[in-house]
């Protein structure tokens, strides 16, 4: 006996070993030989053909639980729910096998029959299903254990896991199954699945679609919710996959329970609620998310942005008013549409009391309007799933038509044979499957070697209708076949309502990402960028450095030129212009009144000579302020130290000169001291040159081995660039500050002891007043400059320099300026000796 004509025997064993509804006792040993149908399930349309073909749709939402008792004989399957959607499904098969029965073009002289049944969306009775339709027309009549149908494909399933179950079952018959609705990516398997076929496409494609459909409306944070099926389990694995490498994260995952438990319902409502999340993907058949929605609908939550599977975006049983409220604006991806122009016909002529025993229809009396009762079955505008089962058996015709071509010598099969046309097998008619194309509606119609067809899905949006009821809006497109990144085509002017889904709204720019600990990538903080770094895009996950010469704006957001800070003329430059140009003009002053009243005693007593080169010296110093105001440059930034230091110690070489005078000529205290020969007029100037060259050999050897040049400075104060001028050589720099601080001590310390010598007008205390001023100055000066930053560090030196040449010019010539102008009759030479007539 062959395995075709074991299978009535191996259909009433699988019933008893899978199916509940026929659980019974085993026969005795000795009736085990003969072959007996224990149960029958019947389809719910037949029709009789050369070749037949089955069709399986679930036209019942589920299956009634039977009485387990196993001491009767079953009842007869009893499935609950019309789905007058899945019902037009089914008489769109029976249309297209009527129109190629009636074409004259298309298996001319042949006929198709069919049986089409029932799996009331449930894998044990499509499983029933599958093994019936492999016996004839009649399983009542069927002759037993002589063979099975003469079955060539099947036109099923919805579901992909019933598909599974079909396939599986009809795989060792070789018998090729195109399915009109079942997705799952896991169907492409061609080592677990070798026959299977479908006219939707993979899910890979549908995942692929809404993670791009995520990602350009920025939807960063979305739950996800299944049905606890193989075809929602695959496709939230694939959407997960897809969003690897992606900014959107999934918020929660829930799964619908396949035995509907009102608690656990409950439970995935109240997590939609509490969630930030305001998109919701939803991967599930309409049947398993009728009574899910019923539930939801009950909690009045609204807001939600659904993102609805190819299953059930097309739904027509969800376009009733009371579900826009929560539906609204849902967008998803649907089957490509087509156009059957006798189908709205067709539907009507089908009437209940032509099939009074047909327990696939609902009850009615037969009077009532379609158009009203049951909208969802007279749908026609735009059949989606229809058009696939309508594709589908125009695809088993068309191969069928291609094999009965065939010419003998120049076949497909073994020794270039074609196939018996009185006995085509079903393996035969999957070759010529794989390789049809055809034209249908302006489409082309054709299978890859996964047996997947063309994936392109219309973009649907819910939008309410005039009526009031919900219309599915075509909003754009998402073609496979094209290159990545130019599939997805929005008219995104015509979508309703795009809400703001994220867990952290977007850092803006001027700040950076900064993920939470122990939360997904897409939950952040925003934090600012430091000072010189900017970020000039939103959601910045680092802020970049500026380049060293620029510096960040006040909003982070780009790099601007550093701010150039020197000593300008601003108000502090002008201060000190102004004071440094003052204290020019007083010595000059001075300078005249002492040539003015040169014969006078005070000038004469004083040592006029000398009283000349301080003056000449301290406007100099004056003069040298105003070289440390404007942009340092190469000839600047060497005359500011070498200029101050050398006009500094010509003054104090004066001084010196001057304090050693006085000195001398009051300690001269014999009449024949020879003291004052040793520093007349020549001595004195020799005195004032040689202090004075030891000063410039030490600024022209500064200046030979490492001069003070222009320098910016990038690391005091990193927003601004600090123009200064560098000092070159540290130790040249301390040296000659270090000379004229020797100067100036040795100066204090003769002035010092000369300071109680006799006389009214004793210039030595002047002297000594002065020295105390100027080293106080310099003695501040020190810490001051090294802590005073870019143009500060300028002006506290030019400081030092006003206020010491102004100590020295108060201290050394005010005295001598008040009695020459306004005491005149204190300028003899006998009141500045103090022998004056009492």
């Amino acid at each position: 006996m062959t395995l075709l004509a074991l299978y009535p025997l191996l259909y009433s064993v699988l019933t008893i070993t899978y199916n509940p509804l026929s659980s019974f006792t085993f026969p005795p040993p000795s009736a085990a030989k003969v072959c007996m149908l224990q149960n029958s399930f019947q389809p719910g349309f037949v029709a009789k053909g050369d070749y037949i073909i089955g069709g399986i749709f679930p036209i019942h939402y589920n299956q009634e639980m039977p009485d387990l008792n196993s001491t009767y004989r079953p009842l007869p399957v009893k499935c609950n729910g019309f789905d007058p959607r899945a019902f037009r499904w089914a008489q769109t098969m029976r249309l297209a096998v009527e129109e190629i029965n009636q074409s004259t073009d298309l298996l001319p002289n042949h006929t198709l029959g069919y049986k089409i049944f029932d799996s009331c969306a449930y894998p044990l009775t499509g499983q029933r299903a599958a093994l019936a339709v492999l016996n004839g027309l009649n399983e009542a009549n069927s002759p037993m254990c002589s063979g099975a149908s003469r079955l060539l494909a099947v036109i099923g399933e919805s579901g992909s896991a019933l598909s599974m179950v079909l396939s599986r079952i009809l795989q060792p018959f070789r018998i090729p199954m195109i399915s009109y609705f079942s997705s799952c990516a896991c169907l492409s398997d061609r080592r677990k699945f070798p026959t299977f076929f479908r006219v939707i496409p993979s899910d890979d494609y549908q995942v692929k679609a809404i993670a791009q459909l995520l990602v350009r409306f920025n939807w960063t944070w979305v739950g996800v919710v299944r049905g606890d099926r193989e075809y929602g389990r695959s496709a939230v694995e694939g959407l997960l996959r897809e969003l690897k490498g992606t900014k959107v994260c999934v918020a929660y995952q829930a799964i619908i329970p396949l035995l509907y438990n009102h608690q656990k319902t409950l439970q995935i409502i109240q997590v939609m609620r509490s969630s930030s999340a305001k998109v919701v993907v939803l991967f599930s058949s309409e049947g398993e998310m009728k009574p899910f929605l019923r539930d939801y609908m009950m909690q009045n939550i609204t807001g939600i942005q659904w993102v609805a599977s190819e299953a059930w975006v097309t739904a027509s049983v969800f376009t009733g008013s009371e579900y826009y409220p929560y539906l609204g604006g849902t967008i998803g991806f649907g089957i490509r549409k087509g156009h059957i122009s006798r189908l709205s016909d067709y539907l009507q002529t089908i009437n209940p009391h032509t099939y009074t025993n047909d327990l696939m229809f609902p009850p009615c009396s037969g009077q009532e309007s379609l158009l009203e009762q049951h909208s969802a079955y007279m749908n026609t505008s735009s059949p989606r799933v229809a058009y696939n089962v309508y594709k589908a058996v125009y695809a088993i015709a068309h191969s069928l038509h291609n094999l009965l071509l065939c010419q003998p010598g120049s076949g497909p099969f073994q020794n270039n044979s074609c196939a018996q046309i009185n006995n085509i097998q079903p393996w035969q008619l999957q070759y010529y499957l794989q390789e049809v194309t055809f034209n249908i509606g302006g489409e082309e119609v054709n299978f890859d070697l996964k047996g997947d067809s063309v994936p392109y899905y219309d973009i649907i949006n819910w939008q309410r209708g005039t009526s009031g009821n919900t219309e599915f809006v075509n909003v754009g497109l998402f073609d496979g076949t094209k290159s990545a990144g130019e599939e997805l085509v929005i008219q995104e002017d015509r979508i309703m309502w795009v809400p703001v889904s994220v867990c952290s709204a977007s850092c803006h720019p001027g700040s950076r990402k900064a993920v939470r600990l122990r939360e997904p990538v897409c939950c952040f903080d925003c934090v600012p960028c430091d000072s010189g770094k900017i970020s000039n895009q939103t959601n910045s996950i680092e802020c970049t450095f500026c380049p060293e010469d620029f510096w960040s704006n006040k909003d982070r957001t780009a790099c601007i030129p550093k701010k150039v800070e020197f000593l300008t003329y601003d108000a502090l430059g002008i201060a000190l212009t102004v004071t440094s140009v003052v204290g020019a003009c007083l010595t000059i002053a001075v300078f005249t009144v002492f040539f003015c009243h040169r014969n006078t005693a005070i000038v004469r007593v004083n040592n006029s000579e000398l009283s000349y080169f301080i003056l000449f010296a301290l406007t100099l110093c004056f003069l040298c302020a105003l070289v440390f105001i404007g942009e340092p440059t190469s000839w600047s930034c060497m005359l500011r130290h070498t200029a101050f230091s050398i006009t500094f110690s010509l003054c104090f070489s004066c001084i010196l000169g001057k304090t050693l005078v006085v000195l001398a000529a009051f300690t001269a205290t014999r009449p024949g001291d020879n003291i004052m020969k040793w520093l007349g007029p020549k001595q004195q100037r020799v005195i004032i040159f040689s202090s004075t060259l030891v000063q410039v050999v030490i600024c022209t050897a500064w200046l030979i081995d490492a001069p003070p040049f222009p320098s910016r400075n990038t690391q005091y104060e990193r927003s601004k660039i600090i123009l200064e001028c560098s000092v070159g050589s540290s130790l040249a720099f301390w040296c000659v500050l270090g000379y004229i601080g020797l100067q100036a001590c040795l100066c204090f310390i003769l002035a010092f002891l000369a300071r109680k010598l006799p006389g009214n007008f004793n210039e030595a205390k002047f002297i000594t007043f002065s020295m105390l001023i100027f080293c106080a100055v310099w003695l501040a000066f020190i810490p001051a400059y090294i802590s005073s930053p870019g143009k500060y560090a300028d002006a506290v030196e030019s400081f030092a320099i006003l206020a010491s040449s102004f100590g020295l010019l108060f201290c050394m010539f005010a005295p001598k300026c008040y009695i020459i102008l306004l005491k005149p009759e204190k300028n003899t030479k006998q009141h500045l000796m103090g022998k004056e007539n009492k």
